[in-house]
């Protein structure tokens, strides 16, 4: 058989709509088109593409199914390493993992793994939900989880699913961590997260908002209420500034903030939501990753007439998923590549008026493997704006860490664990970005399975 070396391209909504709402922007395959794209899968006996998978799916698995239009048994594979398919279908970087390993794609264009994923868990989000079953609890056995996100969730799904008694503490008022107030509606639809959360309630997980662990209850106090382990999950939410002039102005956000305001607190509606966010008619987004792209994306969805990506690296040098910097383009965004932000002006009411940014050129390359970018002396120009958005990375918050003081803590605030994803601590486990930094939601997931796998066994150890 001759192989398809294109594509089928998901169908998307189209620029001019998209930039004006926060509707989801790829619209999925139908039945026809999955099972097309499927049948370009060669399935090769070694199926390089699973080792690219940080949980490992049966990748070559789950698209033979599609095949055969057996699309229970597909999810079901999936299932078996992947918690929030949903999710991952839509948010991973699948270029750069399962389907850099394509064979197809040596040739061609990579089989669409990340869209087969999602047309078959979409398929069957409702219904599992509605199918699934409640399982025995064991009542004396007590895990505490804390942070609602992937790592979180994927954690306390396999506790549940093994018969201990879960509870999720989350310190915002919406469950889901970074998958809801982190990733915008127009790539994570918040319905898909509230609908994995009550599959999870339906498993007998306790959830419980408003509380944050380090100063609402410590993680002593959780020992002394009978919890015989604990998953910290509780991400890398505390931003990075650039340390320059003017960085205290109004109007210069953290992405953090800026996106929490608006994906968790739905500041784009305000006044009918109380949280408010200012929109600008010419903004500036200094970063080159997703957190980035959703900041920029989600400016544009404001309304702002201009909106600059500044990053001081080349568009080859972004770590953005590439999906997202081709989405953007299509917006509108502005790229301003070679470019670093040096300060930034005020009006007489401090709120933010220019920034002042300094051409770069790349140079040899550094730790990351990248090419350094240098400045290039005498180059400095500045930009009109009216809002910043800061979106150069994250570090743990220190709560957890002041107020455990026999916790090991690493040079950046993120808690060194060993193979088994246990602490320094008894008892003690950790996984995602409070471990490993801001990386992706399937490696998250990945460390919150290898975690929740090694609670069992303590738990079955100090049973005995």
């Amino acid at each position: 058989m001759a192989v398809n070396y294109k594509s089928v391209p998901m169908r998307e909504q189209l620029p001019d709509i998209r930039r004006k709402n926060f509707d989801e922007v790829p619209l999925g395959y139908s039945e026809e088109e999955a099972v097309e794209e499927a049948q370009r899968c060669l399935q090769c006996p070694k199926a390089p593409c699973i080792s690219g998978c940080p949980v490992n799916i049966n990748i070559k698995g789950f698209i033979k199914h599609i095949q055969n239009r057996e699309f229970k048994e597909a999810v079901n594979v999936i299932y078996e390493s992947d918690t929030l398919p949903c999710v991952t279908g839509r948010v991973c970087p699948q270029e750069d993992q399962c389907q850099a390993k394509c064979v197809v794609g040596v040739k061609g264009e990579a089989v669409s793994i990340g869209r087969l994923e999602r047309y078959v868990a979409d398929r069957d989000l409702e219904q599992r939900a509605n199918d699934t079953k409640s399982i025995e609890i064991n009542e004396n056995l007590k895990a505490a989880v804390i942070g609602s996100g992937p790592a979180g969730i994927a954690c306390a799904a396999d506790l549940a699913k093994a018969g201990i008694k879960v509870t999720v503490f989350e310190g915002f008022h919406k469950l889901g961590g970074v998958l809801v107030y982190g990733i915008p509606e127009f790539r994570l639809p918040k319905r898909i997260v509230e609908t994995e959360i009550e599959t999870l309630k339906k498993l007998g997980v306790e959830f419980i908002k408003d509380t944050l662990i380090g100063r609402a209850l410590t993680i002593d106090n959780l020992f002394e209420k009978g919890y015989k382990g604990i998953f910290i999950a509780s991400g890398a939410g505390l931003p990075k500034f650039m340390g320059i002039p003017g960085e205290n102005a109004n109007g210069v956000y953290s992405a953090n903030e800026y996106l929490t305001r608006v994906n968790l607190m739905k500041a784009y509606k305000f006044p009918e939501y109380e949280t408010p966010v200012l929109k600008g008619k010419s903004i500036a987004v200094i970063g080159g990753g997703n957190v980035a792209m959703d900041a920029a994306r989600t400016a544009i969805r404001l309304g702002s007439e201009k909106v600059y990506l500044i990053y001081r690296r080349t568009e080859a040098e972004m770590p953005a998923r590439l999906e997202e910097v081709h989405h953007a383009k299509e917006e509108g965004l502005i790229f301003k590549m070679l470019t670093n932000p040096v300060s930034y002006s005020v009006d007489d009411k401090s709120f933010v008026k220019k920034i002042e940014c300094i051409s770069m050129e790349l140079g040899e390359p550094d730790s990351s493997g990248r090419r350094r970018p240098v400045p290039v002396n005498g180059s400095n120009f500045e930009i009109d704006i009216d809002v910043a958005i800061v979106a150069v990375g994250t570090t743990p918050n220190p709560l957890i860490a002041k107020t455990t003081p026999d916790l090991k803590i690493g040079k950046y605030g993120e808690i060194p664990v060993d193979e088994n994803n246990m602490t320094n601590k008894p008892g003690v486990f950790a996984g995602g970005d409070i471990v490993t930094g801001a990386a992706t939601v399937i490696t998250a997931m990945g460390a919150g399975r290898n975690a929740a796998a090694s609670m069992i066994r303590y738990f079955s150890d100090i049973e005995q």
